[in-house]
């Protein structure tokens, strides 16, 4: 082999030892964020039932539909007890039972209907503002959740959550029977636990909507809503748009009432 054939030989082994070492060592690109943007509709019943001045039973009960309102997402089942610990301060604990369709019903590796079981406590501290409702919502949740795989384990987390939500009267200057109102609100949910590694933001939830009070005991609000959260990875993100359409039931069951009557959206 002659010398120029040789160095050129030589040449082409370090290039081709340079170009491996360099791929092999220089990082890969970072992933790039994946948004899925869904739709769906979530009908609410909410009541609030007052024993007496300091105690009430409170529950929610929702159906949400997924992919417009062709799919089941959800059955809701919230149960409380409400204590007033002065005029605008409440506090609510419970439990919680919602059941949870999979995305794939024909898979025979998964269970159709998934259960959680959750403890749940509020506190809600109303703003007495004399022309519009303001509401700060502070909320904890203990969940045991379980995928939807058969025979997969129950998982303890850990939800806390915060929500403030504004009322302001459209066609009347303060709030009372028959007034049409705007309703509006932002609820952030932060999540812990053992197996929460990288999605402790779990949603942020944003409403605006309509609101009518019919009588002194039903309240109907419906309106658009949109959320923003985590889906199933650190890139992955998916964004809601959600009809919902809530109706409210407040019932006084004792006769000596000395509370202040507020007709406005239950907490």
């Amino acid at each position: 082999m002659e010398m120029n054939q040789l160095w050129i030989f030589v040449l082409g082994l370090l290039m081709l030892y340079s170009n491996d070492t360099y791929s092999q060592s220089s990082p890969s690109p970072p992933p790039q964020k994946e948004i899925t943007n869904t739709d769906g509709v979530w009908l609410g019943f909410y009541t609030k039932y007052h024993f007496n001045d300091k105690w009430a039973y409170y529950g929610e009960y929702h159906v949400r539909k997924k992919n417009g309102f062709n799919d089941m997402a959800q059955v809701y089942l919230r149960f409380g007890a409400t204590y007033t610990i002065k005029k605008y301060l409440d506090f609510t604990a419970g439990i919680v039972v919602p059941f949870y369709w999979a995305p794939n019903q024909n898979d025979p590796n998964v269970d159709g209907v998934v259960p959680q079981y959750r403890f749940w406590q509020q506190a809600v501290l109303a703003t007495p503002f004399e022309h519009i409702k303001v509401f700060h919502t502070l909320r904890t949740e203990q969940r045991w959740r379980r995928d939807y795989q058969k025979n997969a384990p129950f998982e303890l987390t850990y939800r806390f959550r915060y929500k403030l939500t504004v009322y302001v009267p459209l066609n009347k200057p303060a709030f009372e029977n028959h007034t049409l109102f705007v309703s509006t609100y932002n609820e952030i949910f932060i999540q812990a636990g053992e197996s929460i590694v990288y999605n402790h933001f779990e949603d942020n939830r944003t409403f605006v909507g309509l609101g009518y009070n019919l009588s002194e005991q039903f309240q109907v609000q419906g309106g658009y809503m949109f959320t923003f959260r985590h889906k199933g990875s650190p890139f992955h993100y998916e964004q809601r748009h959600i009809l919902r359409l809530s109706l409210y039931h407040h019932m006084d069951l004792h006769l000596n009432r000395h509370r202040e009557e507020r007709p406005i959206p239950i907490h």
